[in-house]
């Protein structure tokens, strides 16, 4: 699988809950994220090539909202390495510049602490 990422991928602390936009039952959790996408993992496999209109709880109020709402294309999905669970990497769709404020919040507050020659 050819991999066109140009961002390192920060490891969230927290799984966020992603739930289709108008859905109560979650798709997946974020497991990793970048301002140009996110890897979900999930208990069903995600159908690829497909836009999704998303929303995501954040775990605290990030620019004055406790979720955000974006649209994403599903770029893959394979086996985790848990059968029981699947990855699937999504690449957002022109996120606002509120979204990739938000996802710069998370990125520094909530990743996993790592040298940082760059904040993404």
């Amino acid at each position: 699988m050819k991999q066109n990422r140009r961002l390192k991928r920060r490891h969230l602390i927290y799984y966020l809950r992603v739930f289709e936009k108008n859905a109560d039952q979650p798709i997946g959790h974020v497991v990793d994220i970048t301002i140009e996408g996110m890897m979900l993992i999930s208990e069903d496999p995600i159908k690829t090539d497909t836009v999704f209109e998303l929303r995501m709880v954040l775990p605290v109020e990030i620019e004055g909202s406790r979720e955000i709402t974006f649209s994403a294309m599903s770029r893959w999905c394979r086996e985790d390495e848990n059968p029981d669970f699947y990855n699937t990497g999504f690449q957002l769709i022109h996120p606002s510049s509120v979204h990739i404020k938000i996802i710069e919040h998370l990125i520094r507050k909530f990743c996993f602490k790592e040298p940082l020659d760059r904040l993404y």
